[in-house]
């Protein structure tokens, strides 16, 4: 049985040094800051976030479920990407059982640490990730709606 996500202290503070890190540009370069618009605040609040590229779009996975950066991104449909002073704004779209499956399997294979909280195992079918998408959204990234304002602004 997957793991629970939970939010430890240890969690919280290994999340802040690695947002502090993709602030400065010196995380790894495969990690950006996903920033969302608080669906009650109407403040920023980023996250870091590994995106995947999979059949040449990338996406986002909330591997640990329908934590707040997912409910704030279902609310507004658009975020900012930021690594350092680059900063891009994007439009996300959540993705069906169907094409979330395959980005989920890819998703635990690049990122192990994930893999305690999905059922399916690196080498299982992708029919497995399938089942697995009502528990780990994805959002497939698309270029930000225009007119409309943007997570960070």
């Amino acid at each position: 049985m997957a793991r629970t996500y939970r939010s430890s202290r240890s969690r919280r503070i290994a999340n802040s040094l690695i947002k502090a890190a993709l602030t400065a540009g010196l995380a790894p370069r495969s990690y950006v800051l996903v920033t969302t618009t608080g669906r009650r605040t109407g403040q920023a609040r980023s996250t870091p976030v590994r995106p995947v590229t999979h059949r040449e779009k990338r996406y986002l996975v909330a591997p640990y479920g329908a934590v707040p950066w997912v409910v704030n991104a279902r609310a507004d449909g658009t975020a900012t990407l930021s690594r350092g002073r680059d900063r891009q704004h994007v439009g996300l779209v959540e993705c069906g059982p169907d094409e979330a499956g395959p980005v989920l399997k890819e998703y635990i294979r690049l990122v192990p640490i994930t893999r305690p909280y999905f059922d399916a195992e690196v080498d299982d079918p992708v029919d497995r990730f399938i089942a697995e998408s009502e528990h780990h959204p994805v959002f497939r990234i698309v270029d930000a709606p225009r007119g409309q304002s943007t997570a960070g602004e």
